[in-house]
């Protein structure tokens, strides 16, 4: 029986670590909506709040495949046609992030300042 009863206290020890560990849930952050068309990311400016983890979703309303990707972060979805999307990005420090269309590396950026 105590080994039992120490089994129990461990999973529930466990069981309510994972709850004070758990971060926002995605669909309760904050949320911004990132346009991949005709080779653009569009805003191309996207304000955002420092010091908290947000979520990007990435609509794809061109006619050919897009790659939204941001390096230093390890960001990258591909999109097909008509695909939609999300990133959960990290807290960001208050600064300056590129991201880019891989496949329209000329016209496919946006900046996401975070202040």
């Amino acid at each position: 029986m105590p080994v039992v009863l120490s089994h129990l206290m461990l999973a529930a020890a466990f069981w309510l670590g994972l709850g004070w560990a758990a971060d926002t849930p995605a669909e309760e952050l904050p949320t911004f909506e990132v346009i991949a068309k005709e080779g653009r990311l569009f805003p191309e400016r996207l304000e955002v709040p420092a010091g908290q983890r947000i979520k990007l979703v990435v609509r794809n309303q061109g006619k050919g495949p897009i790659e939204f990707e941001n390096l230093d972060m390890r960001v990258e979805k591909v999109l097909a046609p008509g695909a939609s999307s999300f990133v959960v990005l990290p807290k960001l420090n208050p600064g300056e992030y590129e991201f880019i269309d891989e496949f329209h590396m000329d016209t496919g950026k946006m900046r996401v300042i975070a202040k």
